[in-house]
């Protein structure tokens, strides 16, 4: 049987091509209860490569004693033979983190403050204005080095302790990210509580502010089941980069009732169906949706992976690392 594809309507006005950017094995593994190996972590970005992802977020450079899910990010990057053309980025916290991605050879790295006080303490264990100040000595640094830097912007749209966020706290931070050189600055729906509106009220006030719309980028989650109306709200603006995990995994470790990212496959299929080209393969996406549930052991929260799995779409070539952790 023939997989099922979203039929094609352009609408005229959004952007031709978006850039997906994945985050599967960086923010999709960082909260997840099982430590998966280095080497299956590789695989996973090895066959995202495979399906066209060309934007690619690998590990983060945290000490483990934060996120002992990724303690082992140097590996895995060793592990990489990245496709020319294609991005490979390591998240740091902090200059040490940049050095440690430095030795490991990585040539991209991103870095991530909070527009709200609460948050910078519990993730960024430092204050808000502090936790800018750190990511501008990174970027800095990491610029001079000659690695390009990309910025998110966490806690954009709602805070699980204080609630709404000024606006003017999120143009701040991410003027600050894009001013101190980041090319892209994500802003973060950390605990997916933005509806169309709030994305729409958000972006407007960052565009206002002077930030490019080719610098603009959304991180979404999905707790409220909104991201793709937010995408559709972005896209009427003009953004044309979106953050999204294969098979929906992740969450915000530090974030109460935070649950997992867009998943790239329900993404991929409403801007296809929108007629956008992203350069991704989105059967290659569900199959490592499936691989990749088949070692865990886990159902992936992905709707348009379960569809498409329930329709026939299966793995053709699975990859040699296929035995359960257990």
């Amino acid at each position: 049987m023939t997989a099922p594809a979203p039929q094609t309507v352009r609408e005229p006005g959004l952007p031709s091509r978006v850039t997906v950017f994945e985050v599967g094995p960086r923010d999709g593994l960082q909260a997840e209860a099982d430590i998966i190996p280095a080497a299956v972590k590789a695989q996973l970005c090895r066959r995202l490569y495979a399906a066209g992802v060309r934007d690619l977020e690998v590990s983060s450079f945290v000490p483990a004693t934060w996120v002992p899910q990724l303690a082992d990010a140097a590996e895995v990057f060793a592990e990489l033979d990245v496709p020319a053309g294609a991005r490979a980025v390591g998240l740091v916290p902090n200059l040490r983190g940049l050095e440690r991605a430095l030795e490991s050879g990585v040539r991209e790295v991103s870095v991530v403050v909070s527009a709200t006080e609460s948050f910078a303490k519990a993730n960024l264990n430092n204050s808000r204005e502090g936790a800018i100040a750190r990511a501008v000595e990174v970027i800095e640094q990491a610029t001079a080095s000659g690695l390009p830097v990309r910025g998110y912007v966490s806690m954009a749209f709602g805070d699980p302790w204080e609630g709404s966020v000024e606006t003017d706290a999120v143009t701040s931070a991410a003027a600050a990210l894009h001013e101190a050189g980041c090319r892209t600055v994500a802003i973060g729906d950390t605990i997916g509580v933005a509806t169309p509106g709030l994305t729409t009220h958000v972006l407007e006030a960052l565009l206002a502010e002077g930030l490019p719309i080719e610098a603009t980028a959304l991180h979404l989650h999905d707790t409220y089941g909104q991201s793709l109306a937010n995408v559709y709200a972005a896209l009427r603006l003009g953004v044309a980069e979106f953050d999204a995990s294969v098979g929906g995994l992740g969450r915000c470790p530090y974030a109460k009732g935070a649950t997992g990212n867009l998943a790239t496959e329900d993404l991929v299929w409403m801007l296809h169906g929108l007629g956008i080209e992203t350069g991704l393969d989105l059967n290659a996406l569900v199959a490592t949706t499936a691989w990749l549930s088949r070692y865990r052991g886990v159902r992936a929260p992905s709707t348009v992976a379960t569809a498409l799995l329930l329709a026939g779409v299966d793995d053709p070539e699975p990859l040699a690392m296929e035995a359960s952790p257990t």
